[in-house]
């Protein structure tokens, strides 16, 4: 059976398209879309449809919710604070670290964004 091998993209509706690709790629080091896209290191993509109701991604006209993978959170969550971002954390998102540890921000326009530190292997 042939299968997909990785996400080659994420596409959304943005109010300011431009404003918040250069958001993503200030706070996020998410490469604009230009000559070359956004390159990542190879790891572990959970794809999961979620309940139609799940309150995990915040306000129910929000469908989705994407997760970044990053390798030091702690790092990432201060480097955010201090431009500014509200960044939330829940111990109950990583009760039992068997999954690594979690933070939630939102972009500019709403969207949640979900950073995941992996755990240490």
């Amino acid at each position: 059976m042939q299968k997909v091998n990785g996400i080659g993209g994420f596409f959304f509706r943005a109010k300011d398209p431009k404003a918040l690709a250069e958001w993503y790629e200030t706070h996020l080091g998410v490469d604009q879309v230009a000559e070359l896209p956004w390159a990542t290191e190879a790891g572990y993509t959970v794809f999961a449809p979620f309940a139609k109701d799940t309150e995990y991604f915040g306000l129910m006209a929000q469908p989705w919710m994407i997760n970044f993978r990053v390798d030091d959170i702690d790092a990432m969550m201060a480097q955010l604070r201090a431009a500014g971002i509200a960044v939330e954390t829940n111990p109950e998102w990583e009760a039992d670290g068997e999954y690594g540890r979690f933070a939630r921000i939102h972009d500019p326009e709403g969207n949640p964004i979900e950073l995941w530190e992996p755990p240490k292997t």
